[in-house]
């Protein structure tokens, strides 16, 4: 059905530099195959998904798609002939109508067959196209939701709906790069029945590009291992993940967490109402009490839509509750999160939170990123920014305010201050970069826990391997030494070779610095790996509390996740 031989392509960077994607890659699929592709970040896969996708060029080699050839050489109408024979989903794409779920399959078809899929008048389309839009969302097992706005779908239906998009176009070859990485267990296992129904019942040859292990277990037919550009083994799933498991460093233990302490943070009766427009009520927090000790790893677990980063929000004083509390110990004192106060200032001094889009900016050198966390981290960032304040006539409670901002993402906070009538400036008035005379001394500590040599802090975030930039990012969050790290889902694309990497750094930082850790993971075996307490979330109500592996278990079951019950 396809044939691909000797492809290769290289990126030339602005430098002039030449990066080889991929080598002389050689493989074959048969018709209704589904084929796995797995690889750390950077092997090559994604750009290998491109170029069969038509969208990417290539220097070398050829690929026999159903019987049309194409070379680098190729005419557009050859390379258009390819587009029309496949399809693409890639991770985090959701480009859908704002319209119901069965609409943007009726565009899609109306499109596919009259060349349009920007029609204004649904009669004549829902006349010729209904029946059938209703089946492809069968297929995806959204049929129940047919009128539901998609908007409002959750993650895991609206990548259903668009596999379901993708299908109107009747693909002979579908290309799936990552699609439930980023998911709870219950939407990867309906993503993944969706990709067994379109396979059986339509027929359609499938290549699944993920690195996840249990996914490749549960679907695919036959698997193939790339590593920097290169296929270096095919053949049985169970086989070739044994091969890219090989160099999974082994699990480190550090002694159980036992503490007769009393708790360092505290929420109290929290409450939060989220609603829509015209849908109503779609989660409801209530009366949710929680406790958390010093040096603790508390993991908190549930569904998508649970409400889990919005309490994590809200610890962290960056949502406001619509009642209750969220305090901080601070020496004898219990602080009030969600009370703009210099107290509140110092308590976020020694917090660091990691969202999920957490990342490295790109052309920086590593020095200068750390050295901006510690302007905005560092020791005596509040009283330094308590006196520029007083000279701009700045109030404590307007300063505290703006603090706040600095633990969003930069373009939540840009929206802020814009908001308030304030340039981004201000953040860089207040706190400014710190020197860069001190950046090495307080890296040192940091970069040795992680294991990352201090030759990288005068490159740029662009010039690190993918495992440098993880840890990077782990001594960006951590270069302060806080006290207390929140983390929500940053690690969830990551393949499970640096994931391990990131658990074991992470119980180090914990055994060493008595870091607080409170997580939201998606990651089964992060969550055991690292956690020393779980929480259960589910429709905003914590509904278990005890051992990360019963919890899990239990989540599993719940969450009807076949593809990890045999695996846990």
């Amino acid at each position: 059905m396809l044939k691909v031989e000797n492809l290769s392509k290289t990126f030339k960077m602005e430098n002039g530099e030449e990066i080889t994607a991929l080598k002389d890659i050689d493989f074959d699929i048969k018709k209704g195959e589904i084929l796995g592709i797995i690889g750390t970040s950077g092997s090559g896969k994604t750009t290998l998904l491109r170029i069969l996708r038509g969208v990417e060029s290539f220097e070398k080699g050829k690929m026999i798609l159903d019987g049309t050839e194409i070379i680098p050489e190729s005419s557009a109408y050859e390379f258009n002939r390819l587009k029309k024979a496949t399809a693409i989903h890639l991770q985090r794409s959701f480009g859908l109508w704002s319209e119901t779920a069965i609409q943007n399959i009726i565009r899609k078809l109306y499109g596919v067959q009259y060349g349009d899929e920007a029609l204004t008048d649904f009669d004549y389309a829902y006349d010729e196209f209904e029946a059938e839009a209703m089946e492809l969302l069968r297929l995806v097992g959204l049929d129940h939701k047919a009128f539901h706005f998609a908007p409002v779908l959750s993650g895991g239906e609206k990548q259903r709906l668009i596999m379901a998009r993708q299908l109107a176009k009747k693909p002979k070859l579908l290309l799936l790069d990552e699609p439930a990485t980023m998911s709870c267990p219950r939407t990867k296992q309906e993503i993944l029945n969706a990709i067994k129904n379109i396979n059986q019942e339509l027929g359609v040859t499938v290549i699944l590009v993920s690195h996840l292990p249990e996914i490749h277990e549960y679907i695919t037919d036959r698997l193939i291992l790339m590593e920097e550009g290169e296929i270096v083994a095919e053949g049985n799933p169970d086989q070739i993940i044994d091969k890219f498991l090989k160099d999974l460093e082994p699990t480190k233990s550090y002694p159980e967490f036992e503490s007769e302490e009393p708790p360092i943070i505290k929420t109290m009766d929290l409450e939060k109402r989220f609603y829509l427009l015209k849908g109503g009520e779609v989660l409801e927090i209530e009366d949710l009490n929680l406790e958390v000790k010093k040096g603790e790893r508390l993991s908190l677990i549930g569904p998508s839509g649970a409400g889990k980063t919005v309490i994590l929000r809200m610890i962290a004083g960056l949502e406001f509750p619509d009642g209750g509390k969220v305090c901080f110990k601070s020496n004898s004192n219990w602080v009030d999160m969600h009370q703009p106060s210099i107290d509140r200032m110092e308590i976020r001094r020694k917090l660091s939170f990691m969202h999920q889009e957490f990342s490295l900016i790109h052309h920086a050198t590593i020095k200068d990123q750390i050295a901006s966390r510690l302007g905005i981290k560092g020791e005596n960032v509040v009283w330094e920014a308590k006196k520029k304040a007083e000279e701009l006539e700045i109030s404590d409670k307007v300063l505290d305010v703006l603090y706040q901002l600095t633990d969003l993402p930069e373009n939540e906070a840009k929206i802020r201050l814009e908001k308030i009538g304030l340039s981004p400036d201000i953040l860089e008035v207040l706190f400014p970069t710190f020197p860069d005379s001190e950046v090495k001394k307080y890296a040192e500590t940091i970069f040795d826990a992680l294991e990352l040599s201090l030759d990288i802090l005068n490159r740029k975030s662009y010039e690190l391997s993918g495992g440098q930039k993880v840890r990077a990012i782990m001594a960006l969050a951590l270069a302060s030494e806080p006290e207390v790290l929140i983390l929500d889902e940053p690690f969830g694309d990551l393949d499970p070779l640096t994931l391990r990497y990131v658990s074991n750094s992470l119980k180090k930082i914990n055994s060493k610095f008595h870091t607080t850790f409170i997580m939201v993971s998606h990651h089964i075996d992060l969550i055991k790996e690292v956690s020393t307490r779980s929480v259960m979330i589910e429709n905003g109500n914590l509904i278990m509390d005890g051992k990360p592996s019963k919890l899990c278990a239990e989540f599993i079951q719940r969450s009807d996740a076949q593809y990890l019950m045999d695996k846990n």
